[in-house]
């Protein structure tokens, strides 16, 4: 299989956290200390309650951006898309 096409895993991470902003907290955190792993695709980090994992809250914006990667800003933002990459 070509590796462009090859299915790639997710690696579903529970914690003890009970709140969204905390495990937003975590979530930014853990792309912080690990973004510099490239198998790492942190753009399409999605949260979900643990009884309810079908229902998927984006983290971050990730809009692709010409010459510069995606947006990293958070989902919902309204200011106009950046990368700080």
């Amino acid at each position: 299989m070509n590796p462009m096409n090859a299915a790639r895993w997710i690696v579903h991470l529970p914690t003890t956290l009970t709140s969204l902003d905390d495990v937003r907290t975590l979530a930014t955190s853990l792309r912080i200390s690990l973004g510099h792993v490239s198998a790492i695709d942190f753009g399409e980090t999605t949260l979900s309650e643990e009884d309810r994992q079908f229902v998927r809250t984006r983290v971050w914006c990730d809009a692709r951006l010409p010459g510069v990667g995606r947006c990293d800003l958070p989902n919902d933002h309204v200011v106009p898309c950046r990368s700080a990459g």
